[in-house]
């Protein structure tokens, strides 16, 4: 996949070199593609809507980049300036590049934009949507999974870990599973690959204390400690 550089008028974009479009910032605007009668789902959750568009390249996800917990009451979706190729969407999508080039149960990186405003910047996000796939947290709150599918999210985190990625925000919303089953990792903001140390646990805590809390906020929730033992079984097998 090769990296194709657009400079527009207050902002720049990158994007797969092998996806034929004229890009604009337009583009990352879910109006721009109502206007022409494309359709579009709405997923609303964690820091913002994700909106989900049919194009002819295929079906986007397209996700603006706005801020969580209590800075976002002052900054929403503004970030500081600290160059092009420091901005949270080129990051992202650099870091996806390589985890889709690598193989990784990731969805395909489309393209990234920014929007320079002075000192500050917002940003857009583009990849491809993983067809039939949802939330983690949506398939416990309508049944209980199976001890294999439990397994087979430990494998999918350990492989991640293996590859060094550490994730800044794995949660029950992040970690998705498709019709056949089988799971994906998703939203790479703040993302990095680092050697192995404590930030693994760190990982696995941080989804522990998800699933705990989806089962605390919605009580249909099929999640028990039983559970956690299979995924640690299978998060054990990966490195065998």
């Amino acid at each position: 996949m090769l990296e194709r550089f657009v400079t527009c008028a207050g902002g720049a974009i990158l994007a797969d070199d092998g996806i034929a479009v004229d890009w604009a910032l337009d583009h990352f605007e879910p109006d721009f593609w109502r206007c022409r009668g494309a359709p579009i789902e709405e997923l609303v959750g964690g820091r913002g809507t994700v909106s989900f568009v049919a194009t002819g390249a295929g079906e986007w996800a397209l996700r603006h980049y706005r801020r969580g917990g209590l800075v976002a009451h002052f900054f929403d979706d503004h970030y500081l300036w600290l160059g092009r190729n420091r901005t949270r969407a080129f990051r992202e999508w650099r870091l996806l590049k390589s985890l889709f080039e690598f193989g990784l149960p990731v969805p395909r990186p489309i393209a990234a934009a920014y929007r320079r405003l002075g000192a500050a910047y917002t940003a857009d996000l583009v990849t491809q949507r993983i067809p039939g796939a949802s939330p983690l947290a949506r398939h416990l709150a309508e049944a209980a999974l199976p001890e294999r599918a439990w397994r087979r999210l430990g494998v999918c985190v350990r492989r991640f870990h293996d590859a060094g990625v550490c994730h800044a925000d794995l949660t029950a919303h992040n970690l998705l599973l498709d019709h056949a089953s089988n799971p994906w990792l998703l939203d790479f903001d703040r993302g990095s690959v680092r050697r192995p140390g404590p930030w693994q646990k760190s990982n696995l805590d941080r989804l522990l204390r998800s699933l705990n809390k989806v089962s605390m906020e919605n009580a249909s929730t099929q999640f028990a400690p039983g559970n956690w033992d299979m995924f640690l079984s299978g998060y054990d097998q990966g490195s065998a």
